[in-house]
């Protein structure tokens, strides 16, 4: 067992999303069954109290890798010496608001919590974020935090990614762990491009498994709404699988992707299939030694080329509204 605790930041703590993700990190599902975490959850003044009865339960689930249990209001107290920071708490879109009024709200989230990171965090620091509008959020964050490098700060695209996988599998009885190289392009939201045009199941073609109008028809579509629909049957929001989305994302980012695999992450860009550098975007990337590589080289079809500029417009959009409201 390592030694030294790692510090695991995790805001917007007391919420379904946190309720659901606190209790597999304290049990070693985020960083591995031998590394000890020591939580810090951050919360709004309001939400402490409920922060406090769920630090309550991670202490009397009595997990050998829990080191400690730390409730804050404070943003820079919270992230202090953060060596992974999941920044979950967001201000969702209610009925009537208008996108510039979302983003303004979120600007005045994520702007001074990547100040905290800058100004506070470990020198390693991770941060994934999980609060949408995830990819416009984590550009926000990381352009708040200079001295950080900007591929420290990732959009959470694994939940999407997730589900491709779990659609190809009710499609065709493959298993998931048979299931390889799904890419999830572009943004955490009704625009993202899914894609199997590399992916393989059980060793062979997916597109020899489907057809090119259930791609089109259901796959597509069902994968890009299904937060929607998941709102629609439970009356809330997705929160189990974007916890466990989040486990899964970070898992990888530390320990390194499966060998001939890869995964989607929302990373920066570096101009990789003509997305404009700096922009959070959905790409299969592996992961070796903690970092993120972007899997370059793929021939691109004319849908998923549709795909991919569809997506850049409306990130690109969605920066561009952040400065013109000053947020930055």
């Amino acid at each position: 067992m390592t030694t030294s605790p790692i510090t695991v930041t995790v805001t917007g703590a007391a919420g379904n999303i946190g309720y659901a993700l606190l209790f597999r990190i304290a049990s070693g599902g985020l960083l591995g069954p031998d590394v000890p975490v020591r939580l810090n959850l951050l919360e709004i003044p309001a939400a402490v109290k409920a922060a406090e009865g769920t630090a309550m339960e991670l202490n009397d689930s009595a997990f050998p890798l829990l080191d400690s249990v730390n409730i804050y209001d404070d943003v820079n107290q919270a992230f202090e010496g953060t060596n992974v920071g999941l920044l979950v708490g967001a201000r969702p879109r209610t009925k009537g608001m208008e996108r510039a009024d979302l983003l303004a709200a979120n600007g005045g989230i994520f702007g001074p919590q990547g100040k905290a990171i800058n100004d506070h965090a470990a020198d390693d620091v991770k941060v994934l974020v999980v609060g949408n509008p995830a990819n416009t959020n984590a550009y926000i964050a990381a352009a708040s935090a200079p001295d950080v490098p900007a591929d420290r700060f990732n959009a959470m695209m694994r939940l999407d990614h997730n589900r491709a996988m779990s659609q190809l599998k009710e499609k065709t009885g493959t298993a998931i762990s048979d299931i390889k190289k799904v890419v999830v392009w572009g943004n955490h939201s009704a625009d993202q491009h899914p894609d199997v045009s590399y992916a393989t199941l059980d060793g062979k073609p997916a597109l020899e498994a489907v057809d090119a109008q259930w791609l089109d028809s259901y796959f597509v579509p069902t994968v890009a709404k299904r937060g929607a629909a998941i709102i629609e049957a439970r009356g809330a929001s997705s929160a189990a699988s974007a916890a466990s989305a989040a486990i899964d994302h970070v898992y990888d980012w530390v320990n390194g992707t499966k060998e001939g695999d890869w995964t989607t992450a929302g990373v920066a860009s570096h101009g990789e299939y003509g997305v404009p550098e700096g922009l959070i975007f959905g790409f299969p990337t592996t992961s070796a030694g903690g970092e993120w590589q972007i899997v370059t080289g793929l021939d691109v079809s004319d849908a998923t080329r549709a795909g991919i500029e569809r997506n850049i417009k409306a990130a690109q959009e969605e920066i561009d509204a952040v400065k013109e409201l000053d947020i930055l």
